[in-house]
């Protein structure tokens, strides 16, 4: 059996808002839709699922992230996830300028959460809170 990751779903408060930081990050907008019917009521197990879709990609082909709005059930608002609870965390990516991709954060009202770490000399990284919550880690390889 082979296995691939085809991508990670996130679910957000504002899809629009949630597509500019993340295209002002460097990912590309694949496309936009729309599902609802009965395979999304049974893929995603909630009856009446009905959602817009946003599916968008890392400039080097090989990550990409589903951003979905629920216009039924109606969204559940819940407290943003924090760095030590169990569950889905956050989602990382790798940049060549820290400083720059912080700016564009910045922009969008996003900030480190505590500031920017060296982990061993390898990585220079931070996390910040992006748009409905969202963790996003922000690493620089260090060196040559």
């Amino acid at each position: 059996m082979s296995i691939r990751l085809e991508n990670v779903g996130i679910a957000v408060r504002d899809l629009d808002e949630a597509i500019a930081f993340f295209t002002d990050l460097g990912l590309t907008l694949l496309g936009r839709d729309t599902v609802q019917g009965e395979w999304a009521d049974t893929a995603v197990g909630l009856d009446g699922n009905h959602a817009d879709i946003a599916m968008l990609q890392t400039p080097d082909g090989a990550g990409r992230i589903e951003l979905f709005q629920n216009r039924h059930p109606t969204m559940i608002e819940t407290e943003p996830t924090l760095p030590h609870q169990i569950g889905m965390h956050r989602v990382a990516f790798e940049v060549d300028d820290l400083e720059q991709a912080l700016a564009v954060a910045a922009r969008h009202g996003c900030h480190p959460l505590r500031g920017v770490a060296n982990y061993e000399g390898v990585y220079a990284l931070t996390y910040v809170r992006g748009p409905s919550g969202i963790i996003v880690m922000l690493a620089q390889k260090l060196g040559a």
